[in-house]
């Protein structure tokens, strides 16, 4: 993320800042909140190809050492690098099956399927389970409101009013329905889906395969799990990889603890050796923020 898009970011949160206080879960929802947009912006970045073209003797994205001609290594070849996991899919982390209405359903039986399934919007489909758009509660309560309030006064409450009413007139899904709707492929990375869905502002999309029929439907939540470790897989890496390896004199003197990705070190070291152990598990993917106890010996 560059200077000027975090500066937007920073002036759009103030300027959105709440007027009454926060729930009791709010605190937890923003930070949350703040590590997804940090991981999008990794996964965003680290798509950037650095590769070379290949030269004589050498294959493309091979670099030669610097200040020395290429030539052939002595001794025995040096084993390759262990290839990169895969990119998380949305196939890996979708909903199936999906929860779906046809297009010809009524009012009031959308209105069941959305309060028995506990959904704020579900995909609407047709005989042949094509997706043809999305139909929400805010569809069914414009409808509702339409039906229950007088017409609005003046020209723009006027052009406002049949806009909404020439949609909320519908008596099935397929009436009221939003359309075309926002959908993903099963093949999708879990960093294009997150973004398309925090672009959208969508918390449910639908899965369609190459014939836009309805595989499945990807949550939010669930493109954030998968792109933010939990606390528990993150003091993992910290206590193997960090001080299991890295800081091997500190096992059993150092000990973390982490809450929303923010690490809580306690301990007690040796006071040189305190700033690159902060500095290395600082460096572990999906940590917010490094906390310092540890007492200097």
């Amino acid at each position: 993320m560059t200077d000027r898009e975090s500066f937007s970011a920073g002036r759009e949160a103030r300027r959105a800042a709440p007027s009454t206080p926060w729930r009791p879960d709010e605190e937890h929802r923003q930070r949350m909140l703040q590590r997804y947009i940090g991981a999008l912006a990794v996964h965003s970045s680290s798509g950037t190809d650095t590769r070379r073209p290949a030269g004589p003797g050498r294959t493309e994205g091979e670099l030669p050492e610097r200040g020395h001609a290429e030539q052939a290594p002595a001794g025995p070849p040096a084993a390759a690098p262990a290839p990169p996991p895969p990119p998380v899919r949305v196939r890996d982390v979708m909903d199936v099956p999906a929860v779906s209405v046809r297009d010809e359903l009524p009012f009031l039986d959308v209105t069941h399927v959305l309060a028995r399934e506990d959904l704020g919007a579900v995909p609407v489909v047709d005989a042949e389970d094509q997706v043809l758009g999305v139909v929400s509660v805010s569809d069914l309560l414009a409808k509702a409101a339409v039906e229950a309030e007088e017409p609005p006064a003046g020209p723009v409450g006027r052009l406002r009013d049949r806009r909404v009413r020439a949609k909320s007139g519908g008596e099935s899904a397929g009436t009221l329905m939003t359309s075309p709707a926002v959908t993903v492929r099963p093949g999708t990375t879990v960093a294009d889906a997150a973004w398309l869905a925090a672009r959208s502002r969508l918390k449910r999309m639908p899965v369609t395969d190459h014939a836009g029929r309805l595989v499945g439907v990807v949550r939010r939540a669930a493109l954030l799990q998968a792109l933010v470790r939990d606390d528990d897989r993150i003091r993992e890496e910290i206590e193997t990889r960090v001080i299991g390896d890295e800081f091997r004199q500190v096992r059993d003197s150092v000990e973390v603890d982490v809450h929303d990705g923010v690490v809580d070190v306690r301990g007690r070291m040796s006071a040189d050796g305190i700033p690159e152990l902060l500095r290395a598990i600082g460096d572990v993917d999906d940590v917010a923020e490094v906390v310092d106890h540890l007492i200097s010996v």
